[in-house]
């Protein structure tokens, strides 16, 4: 085959997990023959993946499969198991459509592969790529920032008062998936208060999605340590390759379960991860460097709920305590 195409997953958090299945393909493909098609909101992050060909951006709409048709390809591997991904593939022409066997769609793809169950999220990927005949090799997802990503984070950082000296731990108190996987603000405000405390300054990182959440942190954090270690707000301010040369200037980062706290695994930044109605056996982050898990030992988790019916303990019970000394000890 000549040219392939590889349809990313439609979550930030998926896509970087199936970062190792997508390395497979690369490495068992000529040079730059692998092109990856992805949303508009996840297609910046293939910048940070090198061996790719070219990233072709898709609208979720009717005009993807004119797009993907116009450039001839052979072969399409499909991480999304949705239904829309196959249909686009087979209305774009391509021969070869290969998938997990979802969503009704196995009639439209050439290899329908069956799905395993209980596996890591990173696995899971792989496991459909070997069985399409790439052989896997290392589980660890893995991105790097070019110098321009970089300086752009520098950028912001100082224009929103960084003195570039000044330690900094990122905090990402966001979850696209919704409320249930957020440990409280109020809990995020007394941890920038103890790093502060510490010398460190948080800096606040996600999407525009996660302005209220950042607003309530900011409301409660203290005023003792003065400003110079108030926190940093870059919320909404950063597009993905700014926002991993963020990360990679921060000593750690403390994240819910999200899209951000992949990116920052995958760079190698120390992790303290914080889960409660997710199954951190199926989605824990996974890079180069170390990552922390904390939970709370409650009956009722992992529940995959959006928002909690109950009292929210899975995350309430998660202490302020628990996350500094994690953080602490990753310094």
């Amino acid at each position: 085959m000549s040219r392939l195409v590889v349809f990313a997953p439609n979550w930030l958090g998926d896509a970087v997990l199936a970062l190792p299945a997508l390395a497979d393909v690369v490495r068992a493909s000529p040079a730059g023959a692998v092109d990856v098609a992805a949303t508009k909101a996840i297609a910046p992050l293939y910048s940070l993946v090198p061996g790719l060909g070219e990233i072709v951006g898709l609208r979720r709409d009717s005009s993807d499969a004119d797009v993907v048709r116009r450039r001839r390809y052979e072969v399409a591997v499909l991480f999304p198991n949705s239904f829309r991904s196959a249909f686009t593939a087979r209305r774009a022409g391509i021969p070869e459509r290969w998938g997990f066997r979802a969503d009704w769609r196995g009639p439209l793809l050439t290899r329908a592969v069956s799905a395993p169950a209980r596996v890591h999220q990173v696995e899971y990927y792989q496991a459909l790529v070997r069985a399409v005949g790439f052989p896997s090799g290392p589980a660890i997802p893995r991105l790097d920032v070019p110098s321009s990503a970089r300086a752009a984070a520098a950028e912001a950082l100082q224009k929103n008062g960084w003195d570039g000296g000044t330690p900094l731990v990122a905090l990402a108190p966001g979850a696209a998936y919704g409320g249930a996987k957020r440990w409280p603000s109020a809990s995020f405000a007394s941890l920038s208060d103890a790093l502060a405390g510490d010398g460190i300054r948080s800096v606040l990182v996600g999407s525009q999605g996660d302005a209220d959440a950042v607003r309530e942190v900011l409301s409660g954090v203290g005023t003792s340590a003065g400003p110079a270690l108030r926190p940093l707000d870059l919320i909404g301010q950063t597009d993905l390759p700014t926002l991993a040369g963020v990360l990679v200037q921060c000593r750690a980062v403390v994240s819910n379960d999200s899209g951000a706290m992949h990116v920052a695994a995958a760079l190698g930044v120390t992790i303290t991860a914080l889960f409660g109605p997710t199954n951190e056996h199926e989605t824990s982050p996974r890079g180069p460097g170390r990552q922390t898990v904390l939970t709370s030992q409650v009956w009722c988790r992992p529940c995959m709920l959006r928002e909690c019916p109950l009292t929210h303990r899975c995350m309430r019970d998660i202490s302020v305590e628990a996350v500094v000394n994690a953080t602490r000890s990753s310094r």
